[in-house]
């Protein structure tokens, strides 16, 4: 046998199957024994009390006071964090209103003025100038591949491209006519027949084709043509491919700011009914009968004259500016084809059913006025009695619904005259809704839109719409079921509307895109917006909506509820 070497005389023989062994013999070969074993000694070299409460590490001061070693070299930047990297930038916070939207002040808790104040204080950004080197950091947003997408000319192929039927078929008759016949030709070929060739058109001819050039001067020529045209951002187009183990994109947030769906301005001109013996109100608001929801708060208006307005002077104080309003501007932020403006009326309360307070309105005519002059002074006078009496409260009295998606629909583009939209008789015969018949004027008050159509707020032409079928207020109030049942009935031929009475009147408005800085214009809680020269211009008033689904945007402003002003 050989004589073992120096350093492997010192190496143990012994294999871990022996060592194994050799231990479950000690603890009679139990696994379990051996590991509370192993516990008990540990607990009781090392026992904490359960009641002692164990200090966190603090992270911050470990790193400080243990940094890491890092040798110097030109990768050390890559490891150490940039002290640059971070710059907090203070940008004073963009106010739409003249005055701030805020609580009066007095005896509140300091956490609430807290909250209050996080509303005025100015936007602390934070920018960090190495962002873009992180594997966190995706350029290539969806709005930006849309923003890049915009100015790119649609590509268009011969295999894409259908050819008309009847021009393809003029062509073949063509071909047809001017091609011998195959055994004329000296190869059998059509296609290659020499009647064909001779009245085929020539190619054009290329340009300094055999012009001697230089290399050099053909490659900066060819590089040329490849660089006109060509998109900056051409491998920013193509979507990211699936990765195999996808990272959080974090992309950089825009300054949060007041959120606004698609806002449409409506104006009311006039309300005139076949008699005027009493002041009459009426409401806007808007409504989804998909969602059944009501989407925004109401706007009352008053078109009184001035001396209907006179029965309920003992009830008027000084009237503030923002109850003159006779324009309002609504916004959705889910439009659909299920959106209604609807109006409602109301009138001063008096003693009496609905029906018998309305039956006045349905049977006296305008012409009939001289004749019916004794009647009409008695109604008249029972309505300033009841103006004096009750004229601080109001009864429904009727009501009537806009398709908004179809008025939109058939407005057409702004590209259009727009010269047009108030003025030709024709216009407003195809926007007014006449009555010519007790079933036309019980169906609908619309016609019947496609759901497929588009549903933008932003690119309609202004129009002025006439509005002369009301349906009289059945019962003490119109519940909200029963007014979605008559909203879906609009837009399809239904017997449901044949119960209700129509009441003649004439309600002109405006609806048109809202502009994007609208003067003289006042926010729900009445405040007035910049800019707004004057004050005793007759404003216009921002409704406050209500989306039918979520908005997943933060709170910019402070709105205090319970504004709701009448036009008295």
């Amino acid at each position: 046998m050989a004589e073992r070497r120096a350093f492997a005389q010192k190496i143990s023989r012994t294999v871990a199957a022996e060592v194994r062994k050799q231990i479950a013999g000690q603890y009679g070969g139990s696994p379990q024994l051996l590991k509370n074993l192993n516990v008990g000694a540990n607990a009781t070299s090392n026992t904490v009390p359960l009641t002692e409460t164990v200090e966190p590490v603090d992270f911050e001061e470990y790193l400080i006071t243990h940094p890491p070693i890092v040798e110097s070299g030109p990768l050390r930047d890559l490891i150490e964090f940039p002290p640059d990297d971070i710059e907090v930038i203070y940008t004073p916070r963009e106010c739409r209103t003249v005055g701030q939207s805020l609580p009066e002040e007095g005896d509140s808790d300091a956490h609430v003025r807290d909250c209050t104040r996080s509303y005025t204080e100015d936007w602390a950004v934070v920018n960090r100038k190495y962002h873009k080197l992180g594997t966190g950091f995706n350029p290539n947003t969806l709005d930006k591949q849309k923003e890049r997408q915009k100015g790119l000319p649609k590509q268009v192929f011969e295999s894409d491209e259908m050819p008309d039927s009847s021009s393809y078929q003029d062509e073949q008759d063509d071909l047809k006519r001017r091609s011998m016949s195959i055994d004329d030709t000296p190869r059998g070929s059509w296609a290659c027949s020499i009647f064909d060739l001779k009245n085929s058109q020539p190619d054009a001819l290329l340009p300094h084709l055999l012009d001697r050039a230089p290399n050099e001067e053909i490659d900066r020529h060819n590089e040329d043509q490849r660089k006109s045209n060509r998109h900056r951002e051409l491998f920013a187009l193509h979507p990211a491919l699936d990765e195999e183990e996808p990272i959080e994109r974090h992309c950089v947030p825009e300054v949060p700011k007041e959120h606004f769906g698609q806002r449409l301005l409506v104006k009311c001109l006039s309300l005139k009914f076949e008699i005027e013996i009493e002041p009459i109100f009426a409401s806007l608001a808007l409504y989804d009968i998909k969602e059944k929801k009501k989407i925004s708060e109401n706007f009352f208006f008053d078109l009184n004259s001035e001396q209907t307005k006179a029965m309920l002077r003992p009830h008027i104080q000084t009237a503030a500016i923002s109850t003159l309003a006779r324009s309002a501007i609504f916004s959705i932020t889910y439009p659909s084809q299920d959106v209604f403006l609807v109006i409602k009326l109301e009138k001063v309360l008096q003693q009496g059913d609905i029906g018998e307070c309305a039956e006045p309105y349905m049977v006296f005519k305008e012409a009939d006025a001289a004749k019916n002059k004794e009647k009409l002074e008695k109604l008249r006078g029972q309505s300033e009695q009841f103006c004096q009496r009750l004229g601080r409260y109001r009864m429904p009295f009727a009501w009537t619904a806009i398709h908004l998606m179809n008025i939109v629909n058939s407005a057409g583009s702004l590209e259009r005259d727009t010269e047009l939209e108030m003025g030709l008789p024709e216009r407003k015969g195809s926007w007014s809704e006449r009555r010519n018949s007790s079933i036309v004027g019980r169906r609908s008050l619309e016609r019947t839109t496609s759901g497929d159509e588009s549903c933008s707020l932003t690119s309609f032409r202004p129009a002025t719409l006439t509005v002369t079928n009301f349906f009289k207020q059945e019962g003490d109030r119109l519940s909200d079921e029963d007014l979605y049942k008559f909203l879906a009935d609009m837009r399809r031929p239904s017997s449901v509307l044949r119960r209700l009475r129509p009441i003649t009147a004439q309600l002109k408005l405006d609806i048109s895109p809202a502009p994007e800085n609208p003067h003289y214009c006042l926010t729900p809680e009445l405040l007035q917006v910049k800019p707004y020269p004057d004050s005793r211009v007759r404003p216009t008033r921002d409704i406050l909506e209500f989306p039918p689904r979520d908005v997943y945007v933060p709170n910019t402003t402070y709105r205090y509820g319970g504004v709701t002003c009448q036009g008295l």
